[in-house]
């Protein structure tokens, strides 16, 4: 079932310093790295290819750039801000995670990048398989809104025409604490189901970086067709060339909501 919530309409952990780590620092890690450690959580931030890998920007707000191995150590949270599948390379690696650490997902399956999955082309879903490779429970979030969007666009809790973000996992008590640090980046929480329904916000559905609000989005995540969904994916290099050389952050979501007027 789909349900949205405002902030404070479920028991989020409200004003409470989680010690959070984020894997990856790319656009993606770099954004919430920045803006949760705005919020004043303890965040740190592990690079694959060292701590040193970590621009000094990532870190602005209060963040440190920490080792694989120390990323997972007495963490509350574990944010996964890396290419699609690259977490079985990390299974090891999260072997020793606690039960209790929340593990939320922002990956995106776009085949041009990563190559082609067989068992996602077989109709695997994208976070359940990312989930199975790590062997433990994820929680989807921060992957339905471009990198630009998180940038600049998060606002205070109650601003009219906020953005809202689509989150799916299974363990209630995981997803609240990833809907509140949705909340903390600036963003509306949108509960949208369990983990198997979170391909309603991969690429590149209704729900899929168009900016919707929290009104709008339940419609959007309902919407979601797979077989169509896959075959605008397919056609996006196509349309994105034909925004020309340099699209604006608002060409390219015009372009994602005209692809399902």
């Amino acid at each position: 079932m789909l349900t949205s919530h405002r902030p404070g309409a479920v028991r989020l952990p409200e004003g409470q310093i989680m010690k959070i780590s984020v894997i990856g620092a790319g656009a993606i890690g770099g954004n919430l790295a920045r803006k949760l450690g705005a919020a004043g959580h303890d965040v740190q931030v592990a690079d694959a290819r060292g701590p040193e890998a970590v621009a000094p920007g990532v870190l602005e707000t209060g963040a440190r750039a920490v080792t694989l191995d120390e990323a997972v150590k007495d963490r509350d949270a574990v944010i996964l801000a890396i290419p699609f599948g690259a977490a079985a390379q990390l299974t090891d690696l999260f072997a020793s995670v606690p039960a209790g650490t929340v593990v939320i997902d922002t990956s995106n399956y776009y085949p041009h990048l990563s190559g082609r999955v067989e068992a996602v082309e077989a109709g695997a879903i994208e976070s359940v398989y990312t989930s199975e490779l790590l062997g433990r429970p994820v929680i989807k979030a921060w992957n339905a809104a471009l990198a630009e969007t998180q940038r600049t666009k998060g606002v205070p809790a109650g601003t009219p025409g906020r953005i809202a973000i689509p989150v799916a996992g299974d363990a209630e008590e995981a997803k609240r604490v990833a809907m509140r640090l949705v909340d903390d980046t600036g963003f509306d929480p949108c509960d949208a189901g369990a983990l198997a329904d979170s391909w309603r916000q991969q690429p590149m559905g209704p729900a899929y970086c168009t900016e919707l609000t929290l009104d709008e989005l339940p419609a959007a995540l309902a919407a979601a067709d797979r077989v169509k969904d896959a075959a605008v994916r397919e056609s996006m290099a196509e349309r994105f060339a034909a925004l020309g050389a340099d699209p604006t952050l608002e060409d390219i979501v015009e372009m994602n909501r005209a692809a399902h007027r």
